[in-house]
């Protein structure tokens, strides 16, 4: 007798392990059909722009959240974001997403790492159930929540009746009344608001967008409280009170009834209350010239009022609490043992270690989510999935490695296989080689970027990548080589006692003339010294990573100042007026408004953008497009690519010579693939923070300091990176850079190197010196792995 039976075929159930995709067409993509093995790690790599982010957010993670918000009932998604679907023609074998990006978290002034992850919810339940004294509920240590209280005759319906009652109520709240709740106060300095030496009819307001010829020169002239014709220093006391300070008054101006209010309220409603890093340029370079922010002398930065501080379990308040290390806090939270409260400490104890695993036990709850790194905010939001109890979940993430030292992206390597063995379908777009040789699966897109790219190029494991002849094949294993001799620097920036943040008192001279980089762990203080202590000097230009406010009607023409040497051009050949040539001024078509679409919004389905049919999407008159340059009218020249337009502004009868400047420069910072008129909301963070390094060129900066610019860079493009910042400093600029990236490290000048640790166990210099010298001396754990990068 047999007694091996055959296998049985497989279940019906068990032959869904791909997800499938068919016909891609969203943003470059060029028809792409893939299959990506499931419970996998899948890693999607290629040059900046090649489509890599179209296929897998914008594609595979936009339609399953597109599908999860389809199961809730119409009310349901009323609230919630529509999302249209895709460009695709099959999508097969979907499972739920969840999107890790790295959006910076947080435009609130009062949102802190606490508020977003949680962790501040339970400490307030915590304190609310053992702080001794008990002074009420979770809300009585929110500094979100002001503490109100009052009494009135109330109107109650009783059996058809009104009847009226007095009643009391009070609402016990954290916040500090003083900065109510920011953790900081600030004060004007009056003499950037206005020169006293005019009036205000000759242009004294120096406030942006306060000039006399609105709605504002109306209602100062109009409103009687002072002479607009005197200069301000001859104000009496009230005439000077009510420009400044007056609370809104109704008046009445040439017969329209209007709102007056001084000048420093209004300018608090207006720009204050948004969070500094939210605003446009010219409005944050004015809030920081005219408002100095000072910690809050009553609560001493806590942003809690003195109740809440004075409960406290075991002789810590929760203002301590928050304030400690998180490392420190796990290890004060496990010596509580409260039976009553096991649950909620369990809870809050694996939140805290999660926070330490992932690499962030450096950081405290207080600290402001929006001064968090672009790396810092995505693995704080990887948080909340550590010890998700689900699996079969389709797990995305944009660049995990970002902001890591390569002693961090071992750790993080680590996390995204402890994800992908619980079952897990994982997939990454990255460009580093140590995250892409952890890969299962590997999508290779290109060849080229924007309209060169759009192309799956190569599909299989990582060793079948390396002997691939594509891009990113060829340089995967480049290793940068240690300079044989380094420039002299011309000067010295000193720093003296920095203490922001973490910092230890440091004292460091930063060379001038050279390329220094600015390197240690992440938490380490590399962004705390550098925008500390140097970013606000004069000649200092900084270049960060945070969003470009625009709309989507801006885009890299609007943004660089390129379209006015192009609408002056325009304008110049065809003998009629500028602003024509502009899609948000009189050129603009009538029937959509400029926007190219027509937007009709569904409530709670997505809305639909249908091309104009007027224009044809072309965003300008008929009219307008009549008018030529070079043989191109201005919707062929905002859809040419930055290379094209190089090319096409460069000579013959279109020359250029402003334009041309601003283009030479994009294409400087690799941007050669973005065409003139895409809408800046579609760009990745490599690309904003390029794009504004271009336009800060132009800028008379002797000192340009970078935010790890190799964010998003394909390793192609890291050597063009390089030659760019060798031409900066050629050109007699001092260059900055805080970067992990052991190839911009090995080409660097002078290197920084702070450590040893993160937090308390760093914000020290452990090494100063040339590459050359760090490699030698392999005394820091910078110094080990850029040795063993280099080969030495």
């Amino acid at each position: 007798m047999r007694t091996d039976t055959p296998s049985p075929a497989p279940h019906a159930a068990d032959t869904h392990d791909m997800i499938r995709v068919q016909g891609a067409r969203e943003n470059n993509l060029k028809d792409v059909s893939i299959e990506i093995p499931k419970r996998r790690l899948t890693v999607f790599t290629g040059v900046s722009g090649s489509g890599k982010s179209s296929l897998v957010f914008g594609t595979i993670a936009a339609e399953s959240q597109r599908l999860i918000n389809e199961t809730y009932s119409a009310f349901v998604q009323g609230f919630m974001p529509t999302l249209a679907r895709p460009e695709v023609d099959v999508l097969d074998g979907l499972t739920t997403a969840i999107i890790v990006d790295q959006e910076r978290m947080g435009g609130n002034p009062r949102s802190t790492v606490g508020t977003a992850t949680d962790a501040n919810a339970m400490l307030r339940i915590l304190f609310s159930r053992l702080g001794q004294p008990h002074i009420g509920s979770a809300q009585a240590f929110s500094f979100n929540v002001a503490s109100i209280s009052g009494a009135g005759a109330v109107t109650i319906e009783r059996g058809g009746q009104a009847v009226k009652e007095r009643r009391e109520f009070s609402i016990t709240g954290g916040m500090c009344p003083r900065c109510e709740g920011t953790g900081s106060v600030t004060d004007f300095d009056l003499t950037q608001l206005y020169d006293d030496s005019k009036s205000l009819n000759e242009g004294a307001l120096t406030i942006p967008g306060y000039s006399m010829d609105g709605w504002y020169g109306r209602i100062f002239s109009g409103c009687g409280f002072f002479d607009p014709d005197k200069p301000i220093r001859q104000f009496t006391k009230k005439e000077l009170h009510d420009l400044l300070y007056k609370a809104p008054v109704k008046i009445k101006v040439e017969g329209i009834n209007l709102t007056y209010e001084g000048l420093i309220p209004k300018i608090q409603k207006s720009m204050l209350a948004k969070d500094v890093d939210s605003m446009q340029p010219h409005i944050r370079a004015f809030v920081e010239r005219v408002v100095t922010f000072t910690t809050c002398p009553d609560c001493e930065g806590t942003r809690l009022n003195e109740t809440a501080r004075s409960s406290k379990i075991a002789g810590i308040s929760i203002a301590d609490a928050c304030a400690m290390q998180i490392s420190d806090l796990a290890d004060w939270v496990r010596d509580l043992d409260q039976p009553s409260v096991a649950p909620l400490l369990a809870k809050l104890q694996h939140t805290l270690d999660s926070f330490v695993k992932i690499g962030l036990g450096y950081l405290s709850l207080n600290r402001p989510s929006g001064t968090l790194s672009g790396g810092e905010a995505q693995r704080t939001k990887m948080i909340r999935h550590l010890g998700s109890s689900l699996t079969d979940v389709t797990y995305v993430f944009d660049e995990p490695t970002i902001g890591l030292h390569p002693h961090d992206i071992q750790r993080m390597n680590e996390l995204l296989l402890q994800l992908r063995n619980k079952g897990n379908t994982v997939l990454v777009v990255e460009h580093k080689p140590e995250t892409i040789a952890i890969a299962d699966h590997v999508v290779d897109l290109g060849p080229g970027a924007g309209t060169a790219g759009g192309e799956v190029v190569f599909e299989g494991t990582v060793e079948g990548l390396r002997a691939s002849g594509t891009r990113t094949g060829r340089h995967l294993d480049d290793r940068a080589h240690l300079k044989p001799t380094v420039r002299t620097p011309s000067g010295q920036l000193e720093v003296r006692g920095a203490d922001t943040h973490n910092l230890q008192n440091v004292d460091v001279d930063i060379p001038l003339g050279v390329l220094t980089v600015v390197t240690g762990v992440a938490g380490s203080g590399k962004s705390s010294l550098i925008h500390g202590s140097v970013s606000g000097r004069d000649g200092v230009v900084t270049v960060d990573q945070g969003a470009i406010r625009g709309s989507r009607r801006s885009n890299p023409a609007t943004y660089t100042g390129l379209l006015d040497p192009i609408r002056k051009a325009f304008a110049k050949a065809n003998g009629v007026k500028p602003a024509l040539f502009s899609a948000n001024s009189e050129g603009a078509c009538p029937a959509c408004n400029g926007a190219g679409v027509i937007y009709t919004d569904l409530a709670m389905m997505a809305g639909v953008a249908t091309t104009c049919e007027e224009c044809e999407g072309k965003r300008f008159q008929a009219s307008v497009l009549e008018y030529h340059l070079g043989g191109r009218d201005i919707s062929e020249v905002l859809a040419m690519s930055v290379t094209e337009a190089e090319e096409f502004f460069g000579a013959g009868e279109a020359r250029t010579p402003a334009a041309h400047k601003i283009l030479d420069r994009l294409a400087d910072v690799g941007l050669g693939y973005l065409t003139l008129g895409q809408p800046l909301t579609t760009l990745s963070g490599g690309e904003r923070q390029r794009l504004k390094l271009a336009t800060q060129m132009a800028t008379s900066g002797g000192v340009y300091v970078l935010d790890e610019p190799t964010t998003g860079l394909h390793l192609a493009d890291v050597e063009h990176l390089l030659a760019l910042l060798d031409r900066l400093v050629d050109s007699g600029k001092s260059v900055i850079v805080i970067e992990h990236h052991q190839a911009v490290m090995a080409h660097a000048d002078w290197i920084i190197d702070l450590g040893p640790g993160a937090g308390h166990d760093g914000g020290r210099i452990v090494f100063e010196g040339t590459p050359a010298d760090l490699v030698a001396a392999r005394s820091t754990l910078t110094g080990q792995h850029l040795a063993a990068y280099v080969g030495s």
